[in-house]
């Protein structure tokens, strides 16, 4: 989740260089071509059933294809600090989509754990900093009921993209799942990604974006699909989606040490608390004393 964060942030040159779906297009076909003997059955892994192969579809058509769309559309109907506070919420979705769907039990240090996420995400969302106001770059009103149905809907989707990848991890190796879900985005964005290359002049972008793609590529396609399947495995979904706090403190982050963007004390005060939520989940529980024997 950290580095989804940081490449989400350092994101922003390569959305000004390239049109939005060329550029899935591009990081789908870049991630699949670096991975594809990972595509290969490892051997003592049993053939995928009808619901893997429809758990892997919804698995990337949700996760990877359908939460862009409705976040990029979202944000540019609606204000950032209203996004921002709706995404506050992912955490808590995770933990309840794990209940209603994986029957995992949620304890009370974890629902302690999404509360301070959440607050944490939701007091940075309403802190004062320059990038808080884009609201009506496109002239639409702040709030804007239709954006943040959009924003709801991607944060709907980044949860079953958490709840789904623990099913999945129990019957697929984590470096499988990431190859074919990379294959079913590529699949999917390439007739969108075929009709914004017409015309595009591939020649007039920089050797810089070029460089940042291909990290991009391989941050967003490889690396944090790996981490998060594998990490999935060890971790219920319930405690694993409290780390999602970490997305949008790593792009803040990034944006204070990377773009030059401003940190004030309401978002470290934020940090704080969200870090705090990290901590409660993942510090271990405390072992009872087992009973003497006389």
């Amino acid at each position: 989740m950290s580095l989804v964060g940081s490449y989400v942030a350092l994101s922003k040159p390569l959305v000004a260089a390239f049109p939005v779906f060329l550029l899935a297009w591009l990081r789908f076909g870049i991630g699949g071509a670096a991975m594809l003997h990972w595509l290969r059955r490892p051997m003592g892994e049993l053939p995928m059933t009808v619901q893997t192969r429809s758990l892997l579809f919804l698995e990337s058509f949700l996760g990877n294809f359908l939460f862009s769309i409705c976040m990029l559309f979202g944000v540019s109907m609606t204000s950032a600090v209203s996004a921002g506070v709706i995404m506050a919420s992912i955490p808590a979705v995770v933990a309840l989509l794990s209940w209603a769907f994986l029957r995992e039990r949620i304890g009370p240090r974890t629902w302690a754990a999404v509360a301070c996420a959440a607050a944490g995400i939701a007091l940075l969302a309403f802190a004062e900093a320059p990038a808080a106001e884009p609201a009506l770059a496109h002239g639409r009103p702040a709030g804007n009921w239709l954006g943040n149905l959009l924003v709801l809907a991607a944060v709907l989707c980044e949860a079953s993209y958490a709840v789904i990848g623990k099913k999945l991890t129990g019957a697929l190796a984590p470096k499988r799942i990431t190859a074919i879900i990379n294959l079913w985005g590529f699949a999917l964005v390439t007739p969108f990604g075929l009709y914004a290359a017409r015309g595009f002049d591939f020649g007039a972008v920089a050797a810089g974006s070029w460089v940042l793609l291909l990290f991009y590529s391989l941050a967003a396609s490889i690396w944090t699909v790996w981490l998060w399947m594998t990490g999935l495995k060890a971790v219920p979904a319930s405690q694993a989606g409290v780390f999602t706090v970490m997305l949008p403190v790593a792009a803040a982050l990034v944006g204070v040490f990377a773009l030059g963007e401003h940190l004030g004390g309401v978002q470290l005060l934020a940090f704080a608390i969200a870090l705090a939520g990290v901590l409660l989940a993942t510090l271990p529980a405390k072992t009872p004393l087992a009973a003497p024997r006389w």
